[in-house]
């Protein structure tokens, strides 16, 4: 047996809220880089007037990744990740802490399996209310990653990340905050779709068929196979949600006009930019989040019943 051993007690929203936020932190912390490498990546060919200021070109992960640390220095790889953390403790908490409530929710009375509809509709739903919650930080989160600094830290247009909300609010209105907001929705409600309701299916047919018990390796293989399903799913609609958000007032109407210069400008290809990356980041994030959390509900269970007993 791996890991600690599962509460007798079911674990209670409360626990999976916080273990959702903290692992979600946890799995920032070791793939921020592919994230920040992603975000570089997808963006890529969008200003090409500004990419030939800098002449700078990024070519797959390790290349971006080498390229970034030469030009900018490895602190150049986590940009933006104190709002990552912000994001995450706000996001996570909601889509992933509050899945199986919501589940439970949408499930008929009386239903001993909740099919795969009431699931996919559990997923959406804690996605959509998980975005129109962190938003702001996602936005910033996203302009840190992709400012190129090589210049003198006066070229930075933001100081800190209080200053990037500040500045975004006084520059573009509260409204900047939100901004991305309908492709941000659907991209996590495909995403939540593809981890949460792809992990519960894998890790409940792992166990059906007593291919595994209910450990890391299950954890692990459940965790993988969801991340793969949700960057194939998710892939095109986060291109297009890291470029609208990324841009500056006025260069595209809207989601729609952002695809579709996308489309007529690079093609269709350009939909599965930084492909490779967001696989990487996606998946190795979903085994380590899927695993840590998997952990810490149970030690956290652990902690309350053992300061609810008398002895």
């Amino acid at each position: 047996m791996v890991g600690l051993k599962p509460s007798e007690v079911p674990p209670t929203t409360v626990v999976k809220f916080l273990a959702a936020g903290m692992a979600a932190c946890f799995a920032d912390l070791f793939t921020f880089p592919l994230d920040t490498a992603k975000v570089r990546l997808q963006i890529q060919g969008e200003n090409q007037v500004a990419q030939a200021a800098h002449s700078i070109q990024y070519r797959g992960v390790l290349g971006t990744i080498l390229t970034m640390v030469r030009t900018e220095g490895p602190r150049s790889l986590y940009n933006g990740l104190v709002a990552g953390l912000q994001r995450q403790m706000g996001f996570a908490s909601i889509r992933i802490g509050l899945y199986d409530s919501v589940k439970q929710f949408y499930t008929p009375k009386g239903s001993d399996h909740s099919s795969i509809t009431t699931r996919i509709l559990a997923g959406c739903t804690t996605g959509a209310m998980a975005v129109t919650c962190a938003q702001p930080t996602d936005v910033v989160k996203v302009r840190f990653q992709a400012s190129v600094h090589l210049g003198p830290r006066s070229d930075r247009k933001y100081s800190g990340t209080m200053d990037a909300y500040r500045t975004i609010a006084r520059e573009e209105g509260v409204r900047g905050l939100w901004k991305g907001t309908l492709p941000n929705i659907t991209r996590n409600a495909i995403v939540n779709c593809g981890e949460m309701v792809t992990y519960d299916i894998i890790k409940e047919k792992l166990l059906d068929y007593h291919l595994f018990t209910d450990n890391f390796p299950c954890h692990f293989v459940s965790a993988f196979g969801a991340g793969f399903c949700a960057t194939v799913v998710a892939s095109p609609v986060d291109v297009v949600k890291t470029r609208y958000m990324n841009s500056p007032p006025g260069q595209y109407h809207s989601p729609l006009d952002c695809m579709l210069k996308m489309v007529a400008h690079e093609g269709p290809t350009a939909f599965y930019k930084g492909f490779t990356p967001s696989f990487l980041r996606l998946g190795s994030w979903n085994v380590v989040m899927f695993v840590t959390y998997e952990q810490l509900k149970r030690a956290l269970m652990k902690v309350q019943m053992l300061r609810e007993s008398p002895f």
